[in-house]
């Protein structure tokens, strides 16, 4: 039997995602420009040209896509 979940629509966060990566932009320029330090102390923490606080965020965001992903589905595609 399948039962099927009723769509809640988006969440305020997912309205308003645009508006917060803009921010996030607007809050790095300002970040750059006004406290020099931190770009500096973060550029130090790089291995093999490979930023590793970026590298830590972008696994962050993927993660829990990852943790949605029906693995008997990805088995049965190939």
């Amino acid at each position: 039997m399948l039962i099927m979940k009723k769509n809640k629509g988006i969440s305020f966060f997912e309205r308003t995602l645009t508006l917060w990566v803009a921010a996030c932009i607007m809050a790095g320029i300002l970040i750059r420009q006004y406290i020099p330090s931190v770009p500096a102390t973060l550029h130090r923490f790089e291995y093999a040209n490979v930023s590793i606080p970026v590298a830590i965020l972008i696994w962050l965001m993927i993660f829990p896509m990852m943790l949605k992903v029906d693995f008997n589905s990805v088995k049965n595609a190939g």
